[in-house]
C-alpha cells in the first residue's frame, strides 16, 4: 500500500517554518524573496532526503500551465511521425514540457476522442498532423487561444501556424532528376485522397513531367492495407510495361512498391528507376540503394518548438506563422543514368 504523499506543509512543519518559504525555495524564487542562505540549505537538504516531488497538479493551478503538450497523428507508428516525434520529444524536454502522444488511426471520431481527453488535460498547447474532418474541433481550441502547430499538411483557409515542406517542388525535382538520367516512361504511385501534401506531391510530379512534354502515369490506390496495395501496384505495372521509372509518393507506398516490384520480377535500378518520398534508413541498405527525397525531420520538430515557445511566452501576436522548409534528394544506385536496351 502507498503511503501518504509528502506536501510542502509537511516540509514546511519539519522546519517549522512556512508553506510559503518553502514554496519559494522548490520553485527558485528563494533569493528574490530574500530568504537566508541557512534556510535555503535547509529546505534543500530535507526536500533531497525526503525525495520530494512537487504535486504537478497543484502548481498547475498555481501558474496556469500543466507543461504538457498534445502530439497528434495519424499514426504515430509510422516512419516519418515517429521520427519527428523523437525529435518533440527531446526538445520539448528541454524547455522542462511533457509530450502526450497519440493516433487518430485516420477517422474523425477518434480524432474526436483524443482532442476532447487532451482537452480535459488542460494541455498548453497541440502539435496535429489535421486529419480530415476536425477542422471545426481544431478551429475552436484555436479560437481558445491555446498554441496549435499544424504541420505535414495544411487546410486551404485554415488559420493556424504551420510547419510544412515543399511537397510539390520536392515531387518535381525528383521526377526531373529521373528525366535528366534519360527516363522517359515514369509513373507516379499515390493514394486517392485530399490530403494537401499527397495532391501537391502530385502536382509537383505533373508539373516536371508536362515541361518535359511526357505522358503522365498516375496510380491512385484506395489504401486499405499492404496486401490490396501491393496487388493494385502489381497490377498497373503489368498493365503498363513501358514504365522505365516510379515515383513513391509516401514511405509506406514505397514498401509496397518494393514488394509490387519483387512479384513481377522488375530488377531495380535495370528493368526500372525508384525513387521514394520520404528516407527511410533501411533504403541506404537495400541492394541497390534506393534514391529517397529525405523530409529534415530535426529542422521540422526545432520550427514546431520554436513557433510554440513564442506562442507560450504570452506574446500577443496574432499574425499567423507559416514556416516551409526544403527537402533533400538523396541520390542512390535506384536512379543512376538509363542504360540503353542493347537489342541483339
Amino acid at each position: 500500500m502507498r503511503g501518504k504523499r509528502l506536501s510542502i506543509t509537511d516540509i514546511a512543519k519539519q522546519l517549522g517554518t512556512s508553506t510559503t518559504t518553502v514554496s519559494f525555495v522548490i520553485n527558485g524564487k528563494a533569493k528574490e524573496k530574500n530568504i537566508s542562505t541557512a534556510l535555503i540549505e535547509k529546505v534543500e537538504q530535507l526536500v533531497s532526503e525526503l525525495n520530494y516531488h512537487p504535486n504537478t497538479l497543484a502548481k498547475s493551478f498555481r501558474t496556469g500551465k500543466t507543461m504538457t503538450i498534445g502530439f497528434i497523428v495519424d499514426e504515430i507508428a509510422q516512419p516519418f511521425f515517429s521520427g519527428i516525434a523523437k525529435y518533440i520529444d527531446e526538445k520539448a524536454s528541454a524547455f522542462g514540457y511533457n509530450i502526450l502522444f497519440s493516433s487518430t488511426k485516420n477517422t474523425k471520431k477518434r480524432g474526436g476522442e483524443v482532442l476532447k481527453v487532451f482537452n480535459e488535460r488542460h494541455v498548453d498547447a497541440f502539435i496535429i498532423a489535421l486529419p480530415n474532418g476536425l477542422e471545426k474541433e481544431v478551429s475552436e481550441v484555436i479560437a481558445s487561444d491555446i498554441p496549435v502547430v499544424l504541420f505535414d499538411r495544411y487546410i486551404p483557409g485554415f488559420e493556424s501556424d504551420y510547419v510544412l515542406i515543399d511537397n510539390e517542388k520536392s515531387a518535381a525535382d525528383a521526377t526531373s532528376h529521373l528525366i535528366d538520367n534519360g527516363y522517359g516512361e515514369i509513373a507516379f504511385v499515390t493514394i486517392e485522397t485530399d490530403q494537401s501534401q499527397m495532391l501537391d506531391r502530385t502536382k509537383g510530379y505533373e508539373r516536371a513531367v508536362g515541361l518535359a512534354g511526357l505522358k503522365p502515369h498516375i496510380k491512385r490506390i484506395n489504401y486499405q492495407d499492404k496486401e490490396s496495395s501491393v496487388a493494385e501496384i502489381v497490377q498497373f505495372l503489368q498493365n503498363n510495361k513501358q514504365i522505365d521509372a516510379v515515383v513513391f509518393a509516401c514511405n509506406y507506398l514505397t514498401m509496397d512498391g518494393l514488394d509490387a516490384l519483387r512479384q513481377v520480377n522488375l530488377k531495380i535500378g535495370e528493368d526500372i528507376a525508384m525513387v521514394s518520398f520520404d528516407d527511410l534508413e533501411v533504403l541506404k541498405y537495400y541492394l541497390p540503394s534506393i534514391t529517397a527525397i529525405a523530409q529534415p525531420l530535426e529542422e521540422i520538430a526545432d520550427r514546431i518548438m520554436e513557433i510554440l515557445m513564442y506562442r507560450l511566452s504570452d506574446n500577443t501576436d496574432k499574425g499567423k506563422i507559416k514556416a516551409i522548409l526544403d527537402t533533400k534528394l538523396e541520390i542512390r544506385d535506384s536512379s543512376l543514368v538509363k542504360i540503353p536496351a542493347v537489342h541483339g
